[in-house]
C-alpha cells in the first residue's frame, strides 16, 4: 500500500475531511494557528496510529503504555505503527541532562570503567597495583594495641537474598561476615530482603597491631585477596566511625598508598550512590539560605520590615533583634544598607560563642532575661526548615532558598574517586562540560593504542554516531552536563528527533511539531537533511510547519484552513508545492509564490536616548561579559544563532532580575551579571510563554481571562435569579449548587475501557450543558449560561457590546487574533501560540495595564 487514505475527520474543528496522503514521503501540514493542523497530524493520524498497533498487544502488556482518545474519524486506511515528536519537555527531573537521555552518558561511563586510567586526587600519578608487603606494612603502620578486622568484600550493593553465597561461605570454614555495616554469626545470618541492595563483606582475620604479626597478615591478605577477587578492607574494631583502610592488588598510589575498586560503569553515575557525589547526592548543587533573598529591600530598616519575618509585627524575633541592638551598639530604625558589614553578619550568621542578654516578655506583660548566643537569622532559618513538619512553613522558607554548584564536586555531580579517571589525560566531567560539536572533535581525534583501543572500538562507534546525529540537528552548541528541565520545547523535539535517526526505524510513521522552531535559518539545511534522512529509510515523515524551507522541501503539501477555529479545518488546498501556489483561497500559497508579504514598516519609532534599559557584564553560560541596551517603549527583538546566548541573556538574567526588583518576586537567582539600570522606567515584569494556562478541561479563556466572573455576575443579576436568591457562585461549574452533579459540570461522563482507551460520552443528565436544569431556566438576553460559554469570542464580543468591562476584555482577545475560540473551550484543546496570545490578552486588558512593562518573550 503507497497511501493513507483518511475518511470524514472531524476531530476537533476539522469538518469531515478527507485526504489521500502519499507514504514513504516528507509531508508538511501548514496552515493558521488554529486552523486545525495539530487537529490533523496529532490527534488524527498519530492517535489512530498509536491506538491501533497499541491494541495489537497483548492485554497485559497494553495496561502499561498510555493510550489516546480515539480520534473522530469515520475511516483511515493504510496507517503505520506511530511515533509522536512534540514540543514537550523532556523531563523535569532534576537529575536528567542532554547526556543521561540521549544515552550517550551511559556510553561515557562504558568506555571510562573499561579504558579509564585512575589517578591518585592528590598526586597525580596513576595508580599501580599493591602487593601484599606493601598492605601488611601499612597496617603495621597504624597504632600498637588499635584493634582490626580484617575483611574480604564478596558482594557490593547488589540485590537478592544470597542465601547460597552465605551457605557456601559458612561451608568453607568462615565464621563471621559483616552483612550491610553489621557483623553476623555464618552460623545464624539474617534473611535479607530479595529487592533491597546488600553488602556482604567476610571476616578473615581480626586481631591488635603488633611488631610480630607480619607472617600471619599477608596470610590472611592473601586469604582475602583471592575470595574478593583483589580487595580488602582493614576496618577499626575500636572506632566504627573510623575511615576503612582499602587495598587493592589492582589500583594504588605508590607514595601515599590509596587505592580504589575496580572500575565499574556505575562508578561514573550519578544516579547511583557508587558514583554520585555524596553531598550533594549527584544533583551538582547545594540549596542554601540566600542572605539577598533574606534581606529582598536594603532600603528598609529591621523594624520596617528589610527581613520578612523578623520585623516589628512579630513579637518575638523583634525582641530578639533589640536585644542585639543594645547589645552592639545599632538601631533597628535605621536602613538596612547604613548597618556596618560587623552588624549586618552578626544579624545574619549570628554571634558565635559571645554570649549576649536578650529580654523576652510574655502575653502578661513579664519580662525574663537569658543569655545565649545568637544563632542568626540564616542559621535559625535552616534550622526551622529541617526540623519542621508543617509544609506551610516549610513551603514559605523555600521562598529565601538559592542553588549553588556544590563544593565537593564543583558541581559535576560525581564523587572525587570517578572525577580522577582519564582517557587520553581527560576526565569525565571535563568532557560532560564540552559542548556537542567540541565533543565530536574530541573523539574524532581521539587515538587509544593496542587491547584499549579494540576494547573501545564499538563504544567509540556508539558515542560518535550519538553526537553527529546531535550535530545535524542543529544542537551542537548544548553541553552533555546541560539539565533536561532547562531545554526549550524545540530542543527537547530535536533531541528525541535524533535518538529516532539512532534507532534507525523503517516503515513507520513520525509525526512532528514544527520542529524548526527556535533554531536558525542556519541551522535549517541540517535539520532538513535530517527528516529527508529519515524518509529515505523507508518512514513516512508528516511535519506540522511554518518555515519556508520546510515547505520547499516537501514532497506533500497539505494547507489547511482557510481560517482559525470554526473558521478553519477544511483542507484548502494539497499536493506538490506548485499546486499549492496556484490555488487563490490559500494564504499559505499566496505568501509562498509572492503574491502576499509581510511590508516592512516605512517608518520606524525613534529611540529615547534618555530612556533605556542597560544590563552590563552578563556572564550566564556562553555570555562573554555582554552589555545589553534596550530602548525603552520600542519593540525589540533578540536574535542570534541557535545557542549563541539569547535566552540566557534575556530568560535567564534580564527576567529575573527585573521580576526580583519590579514585581518582589522570590525566584532563582539570575545568571552573573555587573550592574543594571534603568529598570525605574518600568512597572513590573510579565512573561509571556507557550505554556498551557490550565491542565484540566475545566480550565478556558473565559476563567482564564476574568471573563467568567462578570458573566455570572450578570447572571445573578437578572430579576428571576435575585427572586431566587441565586447567587454568582450559582453559575460556576466548579462548585456545587447550580452545575450537574451527574457530571460535576463536566458536561462529560468518563468511561472506563480498562485496555482500551477511555471513552468520554455526554452526560445523560444535562446533555453536555454542564448545569442543572433549574440553573438553565435563567436566561440573560435570551441566552443561557451554557449558550453563552459556546459563543466564539466575536460573538460573545456583539453579544456584551453594553457591558464595558466585558466589552473591553473580549475585543483584546480579538485584537490578538482570536475570534474563534469560544468562550468555555477546555484549554487543554489550545494550541501552545493560542494559550500564548490568551495569556498576552489578559494583560493587555486588565484595567491596571500601563505601557510601562516590559514583555521578554
Amino acid at each position: 500500500m503507497d497511501k493513507i487514505e483518511v475518511r470524514g475527520a472531524r476531530t476537533h474543528n476539522l469538518k469531515n475531511i478527507n485526504l489521500v496522503i502519499p507514504r514513504d514521503k516528507l509531508i508538511v501540514v501548514t496552515g493558521l494557528s488554529g486552523s486545525g493542523k495539530s487537529s490533523l497530524a496529532f490527534d488524527t493520524l498519530y492517535a489512530e496510529g498509536q491506538r491501533r498497533y497499541v491494541e495489537s498487544l497483548s492485554a497485559y502488556a497494553r495496561q502499561f503504555l498510555s493510550l489516546m482518545e480515539k480520534p473522530d474519524v469515520d475511516h483511515i486506511e493504510g496507517l503505520s505503527p506511530a511515533i509522536s515528536i512534540e514540543q514537550k519537555s523532556t523531563s523535569h527531573n532534576p537529575r536528567s541532562t542532554v547526556g543521561t537521555i540521549t544515552e550517550i552518558h551511559d556510553y561515557l561511563r562504558l568506555l571510562y570503567a573499561r579504558v579509564g586510567e585512575p589517578r591518585c586526587p592528590d598526586h597525580d600519578v596513576p595508580l599501580a597495583a599493591q602487593t601484599v608487603s606493601q598492605m601488611v606494612d601499612n597496617v603495621l603502620a597504624q597504632p600498637e594495641g588499635l584493634r582490626l578486622m580484617l575483611l574480604a568484600p564478596i558482594i557490593k550493593e547488589r540485590k537478592g537474598e544470597h542465601t547460597k553465597t552465605l551457605e557456601n561461605l559458612a561451608s568453607q570454614g568462615y565464621i563471621r561476615a559483616r552483612i550491610d555495616g553489621e557483623v553476623c554469626d555464618l552460623s545464624d545470618p539474617p534473611k535479607l530482603e530479595l529487592q533491597k541492595k546488600h553488602t556482604i563483606e567476610v571476616v578473615i582475620d581480626r586481631f591488635k597491631v603488633r611488631d610480630d604479626l607480619a607472617q600471619r597478615l599477608a596470610e590472611s591478605f592473601e586469604t582475602a585477596l583471592e575470595l574478593s577477587g583483589g580487595t580488602a578492607i582493614v576496618a577499626n574494631m575500636d572506632d566504627e566511625k573510623a575511615e576503612e583502610l582499602l587495598f587493592s592488588a589492582n589500583f594504588a598510589c605508590p607514595i601515599c598508598g590509596y587505592s580504589m575498586r575496580e572500575l565499574e560503569p556505575r562508578l561514573f553515575s550519578f544516579n547511583n550512590p557508587a558514583g554520585a557525589c555524596p553531598t550533594c547526592d549527584g544533583l551538582g548543587v547545594q540549596q542554601y539560605f540566600d542572605p539577598d533573598r533574606v534581606v529582598q529591600n536594603p532600603e528598609l530598616s529591621l523594624a520596617g520590615g528589610a527581613i520578612r519575618g523578623w520585623d516589628r509585627r512579630n513579637f518575638y524575633y523583634f525582641q530578639m533583634l533589640k536585644s542585639l541592638a543594645e547589645h552592639y551598639k545599632f538601631d533597628v530604625e535605621a536602613p538596612w544598607g547604613t548597618l556596618s558589614a560587623n552588624v549586618q553578619k552578626v544579624v545574619l550568621y549570628g554571634s558565635g560563642k559571645e554570649s549576649i542578654e536578650f529580654k523576652y516578655m510574655n502575653d502578661r506583660g513579664d519580662t525574663s532575661v537569658r543569655r545565649h548566643p545568637f544563632e542568626g537569622v540564616l542559621h535559625n532559618m535552616e534550622r526551622r526548615y529541617k526540623e519542621t513538619e508543617s509544609s506551610a512553613v516549610r513551603e514559605e522558607l523555600a521562598k529565601f532558598i538559592s542553588n549553588r554548584p556544590c563544593a565537593s564536586c564543583d558541581g559535576t555531580r560525581l564523587r572525587r574517586e570517578a572525577r580522577h579517571v582519564f582517557v587520553e589525560n581527560t576526565p569525565l566531567p571535563t568532557i560532560s562540560d564540552m559542548s556537542i560539536g567540541h565533543a565530536m572533535d574530541f573523539f574524532n581525534n581521539l587515538k587509544l593504542s593496542g587491547q584499549r583501543a579494540k576494547i573501545a572500538e564499538k563504544v567509540l562507534k556508539e558515542i560518535g554516531d550519538r553526537l553527529k546525529f546531535l550535530v545535524n540537528v542543529g544542537l551542537n552548541y548544548l553541553t552533555l552536563s546541560r539539565s533536561a528541565e532547562t531545554l526549550s520545547g524545540g530542543e527537547a523535539q530535536r533531541i528525541r528527533l535524533a535518538s529516532q535517526i539512532g534507532a534507525g526505524l523503517v516503515g513507520v510513521m513520525y509525526v512532528l511539531d514544527e520542529p524548526s522552531i527556535g533554531l536558525h535559518q542556519r541551522d535549517n539545511e541540517r535539520l532538513l537533511g535530517t527528516l529527508i534522512h529519515l524518509r529515505n529509510l523507508g518512514n513516512t515523515v508528516i511535519v506540522v510547519e511554518h518555515d519556508e524551507d520546510a515547505i520547499r522541501a516537501a514532497d506533500h503539501v497539505i494547507d489547511i484552513g482557510p481560517g482559525a477555529g470554526v473558521h478553519g479545518g477544511q483542507v484548502v488546498a494539497e499536493g506538490p508545492l506548485e499546486a499549492i501556489m496556484a490555488v487563490p483561497e490559500s494564504l499559505t500559497g499566496q505568501f509562498m509564490s509572492g503574491k502576499r508579504k509581510i511590508e516592512v514598516p516605512k517608518q520606524r519609532v525613534p529611540a529615547n536616548p534618555e530612556k533605556v534599559l542597560k544590563l552590563t557584564g552578563a556572564r550566564g553560560n556562553n555570555l562573554k561579559d555582554v552589555t545589553l541596551t534596550l530602548p525603552v517603549g520600542l519593540f525589540t527583538c533578540i536574535t542570534g544563532v541557535s545557542g549563541s546566548g539569547k535566552s540566557t541573556l534575556i530568560n535567564d538574567t534580564l527576567f529575573p532580575i527585573a521580576q526580583r526588583q519590579l514585581n518582589g518576586a522570590t525566584i532563582a537567582e539570575p545568571a552573573p551579571y555587573r550592574d543594571i539600570q534603568g529598570l525605574e522606567h518600568f512597572d513590573k515584569v510579565i512573561d509571556i510563554d507557550q505554556s498551557p494556562i490550565g491542565r484540566t478541561p475545566r480550565s478556558n479563556p473565559a476563567t482564564y481571562t476574568g471573563v467568567f466572573t462578570p458573566v455570572r455576575e450578570l447572571f445573578a443579576g437578572v430579576p428571576e435569579s435575585r427572586s431566587r436568591g441565586y447567587t454568582p457562585g450559582r453559575f460556576s461549574f466548579n462548585v456545587r449548587g447550580g452545575r450537574c452533579e451527574a457530571c460535576q459540570g463536566d458536561g462529560v461522563i468518563k468511561v472506563e475501557m480498562h485496555f482500551l482507551p477511555d471513552i468520554y460520552v455526554p452526560c445523560d443528565q444535562c446533555k453536555g450543558k454542564r448545569y442543572n436544569r433549574e440553573t438553565l431556566e435563567i436566561k440573560y438576553k435570551g441566552k443561557t449560561i451554557h449558550e453563552v460559554l459556546d459563543m466564539t469570542i466575536e460573538e460573545a464580543r456583539e453579544f456584551f457590546d453594553a457591558v464595558p468591562a466585558l466589552a473591553r476584555k473580549l475585543q483584546t482577545l480579538m485584537d490578538v487574533g482570536l475570534t474563534y475560540i469560544r468562550l468555555g473551550q477546555s484549554a487543554t484543546t489550545l494550541s501552545g501560540g493560542e494559550a500564548q496570545r490568551v495569556k498576552l490578552a489578559r494583560e493587555l486588558s486588565k484595567r491596571g495595564y500601563r505601557p510601562d512593562a516590559v514583555y521578554p518573550r
